[in-house]
């Protein structure tokens, strides 16, 4: 299998997202739906049976939610057969408490998650940092998620290898 993923530069400057990547030779593709900052541990089935208030204990704050999130994410890839390093996509929705004045690349959200995710994949993929060779990324300011106090939730798109 081959991807490239390609950068974007503004002058001089290399965006912290890339322009697009191109993958040949994959066996397949893994769409993880949108994950979030939650306690997996608090999920509770009987929640989807009935209505009034969720039993979902959603983490305090944006780096807690974010760094939960892409635990989930490169925990379910590898469930599936792929991994960090084969994600091709990344989505991320964020709600803001102060709104989107400047847009959501400088929202007080986003930039503290941006901080959460460059750190968890030098951690985990370094390819995938931030100054070396960015995601290919949409960032999408709303107002609400699933859950009232979630502020981040995170969708990616990643190739099956082909060994």
């Amino acid at each position: 299998m081959e991807k490239k993923t390609y950068p974007l530069y503004y002058g001089d400057k290399l965006m912290p997202w890339a322009k697009g990547t191109v993958v040949k030779g994959a066996k397949g593709f893994v769409f993880l739906a949108g994950t979030e900052g939650t306690n997996p541990k608090s999920h509770n089935i009987k929640l989807y049976e009935q209505e009034g208030p969720t039993f979902i204990e959603v983490l305090e704050g944006a780096e807690a939610q974010t760094r939960m999130a892409l635990e989930k994410i490169k925990s379910w890839l590898e469930e599936l057969g792929s991994s960090l390093d084969n994600i091709v996509k990344m989505t991320c929705y964020v709600v803001d408490p102060q709104g989107f004045p400047d847009g959501v690349g400088s929202s007080t959200t986003w930039v503290k998650a941006r901080k959460v995710m460059n750190e968890f994949f030098k951690e985990h993929c370094p390819d995938l940092c931030w100054d070396k060779s960015p995601l290919t990324l949409d960032l999408i300011g709303v107002a609400g998620l699933g859950s009232k106090d979630l502020l981040i939730e995170i969708a990616v798109t990643a190739v099956l290898p082909d060994s």
